[in-house]
């Protein structure tokens, strides 16, 4: 994941919205690679709604630089905290299903935390929002593994 090292990065809404695109781009890149060595069909159909996923997640960053509106408010998301005990591996070719589910949620709270920390530290209320609207969807991605991890590894009905 990009690292923030100047905080005069961020002086415009086009600044934010720009290293957000990277980063879901970076995201896609990663997801995109692991398809090319998954070894099994379900964890290639998964890996390939992530991919999919952060997609949709860069398409709504280009619409919002369009609009250059930031008025969106951050989803209330419930946080399962499932994988925030567990050990992420690398991803690697024979990664199984429940170790990509642990490697993506940790990846993906790993973003919201990111987005977090910037919003606190943005001056203007726009950025901070955008930010925090950013912490929101990254959030909505850790829970969806998370609920699958529930579902298939935990096994709870």
């Amino acid at each position: 994941m990009t690292e923030i090292k100047d905080e005069e990065r961020f002086r415009t809404i086009e600044d934010i919205l720009a290293f957000a695109v990277q980063r879901e781009e970076e995201a896609a890149a990663a997801y995109g690679t692991m398809i090319a060595t998954a070894m099994t069909p379900g964890l290639k159909k998964l890996l390939g709604e992530l991919l999919d996923e952060e997609k949709n997640h860069k398409r709504l960053l280009l619409e919002l630089a369009e609009d250059r509106t930031v008025d969106r408010e951050p989803e209330n998301v419930t946080d399962l905290r499932i994988s925030d005990y567990l050990i992420s591996e690398p991803p690697h070719p024979d990664m199984g299903f429940q170790d990509l589910l642990i490697f993506a949620a940790r990846k993906e709270h790993k973003a919201a935390r990111l987005y977090s920390a910037l919003a606190l530290r943005s001056a203007k209320n726009g950025h901070r929002k955008l930010f925090e609207f950013l912490a929101g969807q990254e959030k909505t991605h850790k829970l969806r593994l998370e609920s699958e991890y529930e579902k298939y590894v935990l096994g709870e009905d």
